[in-house]
């Protein structure tokens, strides 16, 4: 088990993305022109490896049913998150349902 947030368009992570999905050729895409992510060729064809400064020792993303997602982030992942979501048009969401702003914004 751990704690996954979620990169999503719709008003909650969990429901069924309803025509608001990120699409896989929009993850793909934005993967592509993103120098610190790769896709990494294992745990399915979306599974991307982060280089950013993560305490962690493989940062990753993931995408699938019209959002993506990673598990136990540290707080250099929910920044990257920030900054996906903030390319896609989307925002950050925990399990439990609290958002994370952008570091300009208040709670």
């Amino acid at each position: 088990m751990g704690y996954d947030i979620h990169i999503t368009r719709s008003a909650d992570w969990a429901d069924i993305p309803n025509g608001q999905e990120i699409t896989a050729d929009e993850w793909i895409d934005y993967i592509s022109k993103d120098p610190d992510l790769r896709l990494a060729g294992y745990n399915g064809d979306y599974f991307a490896l982060w280089s950013g400064p993560s305490t962690l020792e493989e940062p990753w993303f993931d995408w699938s049913s019209g959002r993506i997602h990673t598990k136990n982030p540290d707080q250099a992942i929910v920044e990257k998150a920030i900054a996906i979501a903030q390319a896609l048009g989307a925002r950050v969401q925990g399990d439990d349902g609290e958002f994370y702003p952008p570091s300009n914004e208040e709670l």
